[in-house]
């Protein structure tokens, strides 16, 4: 058992996407608040299609098309539900780690001609500032240790498999580029590594 995690009630979540079971997740030393969204039922050693996704107020919530975020999390809902089986792990890790009042000012340099690594490392942090210790902590706690994993993002799937959680296979989940984003997933694609395959940005 993690004592850093709090595991709190799961309930019914039905909604547009499809009937889920939703348990929030306390990061005790953080305070943030992490969700699940579980579809079906696992049993030990079953291999769990599974999504990380860190939240985004803009994209998530607001539908911007700066990100490829919302849709992304729409995508995996779909296929989540159409499979009959499956996670969500919706983690508070905003602006791949910042935070909203950052990643705003991150978003300001961009209007400024940077692209989203050069805004980080102007803002003094790294072009990514997530780890994926808690996610494999809250897999752990729901008894998955291995998965089928939805992303384009490498570093997702090493994440995990330093904490003991087996990434059998990875899902693409892309999302076809707009005048809006397409700078920014060039830039994810040519320098941060996240696999587009033949997509053309």
């Amino acid at each position: 058992m993690n004592d850093n995690i709090e595991k709190g009630e799961c309930v019914e979540l039905p909604s547009k996407y499809g009937h889920f079971r939703l348990i929030p997740f306390l990061e005790k030393q953080t305070g943030l608040e992490h969700v699940a969204l579980l579809k079906g039922s696992f049993v030990e050693n079953d291999i769990v299609l599974t999504r990380i996704h860190s939240a985004c107020a803009t994209g998530d919530l607001f539908g911007s098309l700066r990100c490829d975020c919302g849709e992304q999390l729409e995508k995996a809902m779909t296929i989540i539900e159409q499979n009959g089986q499956g996670l969500l792990l919706y983690l508070q890790q905003e602006g791949r780690g910042i935070g909203l009042m950052n990643k705003i000012k991150a978003y300001k340099l961009q209007e400024e001609g940077l692209d989203t690594v050069e805004a980080n490392i102007q803002l003094g942090f790294a072009p990514d500032e997530r780890n994926y210790h808690i996610a494999s902590s809250i897999l752990q706690l729901l008894e998955i240790k291995k998965v089928n994993l939805l992303t384009n993002n490498p570093e997702k799937i090493s994440g995990l498999e330093l904490n003991n959680i087996q990434v059998v296979e990875r899902i693409p989940l892309v999302i076809k580029p707009n005048k809006y984003n397409k700078k920014y997933m060039n830039t994810k694609q040519e320098r941060m590594n996240h696999l587009y395959n033949i997509l053309e940005i």
